[in-house]
């Protein structure tokens, strides 16, 4: 086995690295280092420090994607201590997402910012992930009693529809599974 050569030292900062869990199966785990953190640097002290676990066989990196593939025995418990492994030495597990723009943070800051704001209004009522999908099914309905059935115009059923898949997606439902 590997002798872990770098010490890690508990007086320095403490400077998370987000990471997403990009590929779970038995004997094998892909991970994605946020674009922020893929200095070679950190990453190889990732896989020195992985490579030096008795349960894992093998560690692969992509500095370039971000990307670290770890093959373990595939035990039960193995993916448990991984983890615990790699949050002391600070990954977090995040959702990350790969190249986001600024005109893509902003708006999705605004967005937050005024889901904030609802929910704070409403003293955590209603936010906009219920909001958004009600509106849409008033908007249907709406539709359906000025139109009528038509198709020449966008269908009260295509409406109702869009609420009913926008509440699903925002409030994370999964149908069928029980």
């Amino acid at each position: 086995m590997r002798q872990i050569t770098e010490r890690i030292s508990l007086n320095t900062s403490f400077n998370p690295i987000a990471t997403k869990i990009i590929s779970d199966t038995p004997g094998r785990l892909r991970l994605r280092i946020a674009p922020g953190n893929r200095q070679a640097e950190k990453i190889q002290h990732i896989a020195n420090f992985l490579t030096a676990q008795p349960h894992i066989t093998q560690v692969r990196t992509n500095i370039h994607h971000g990307s670290i593939l770890i093959n373990h025995d595939g035990q039960t418990g193995t993916l448990a201590e991984i983890s615990a492994t790699l949050r002391d030495i600070g990954i977090i597990f995040a959702a990350i997402t790969q190249g986001k723009t600024e005109a893509a943070t902003a708006i999705s800051n605004v967005v937050i910012d005024l889901n904030q704001r609802v929910e704070r209004a409403t003293d955590g009522t209603v936010d906009l992930r219920f909001l958004l999908p009600c509106g849409l099914s008033i908007l249907a309905m709406r539709q359906l009693i000025v139109k009528g059935v038509q198709l020449e115009v966008i269908p009260w059923y295509v409406i109702a529809w869009y609420a009913f898949d926008s509440f699903l997606k925002l409030n994370n439902v999964v149908v069928g599974d029980r």
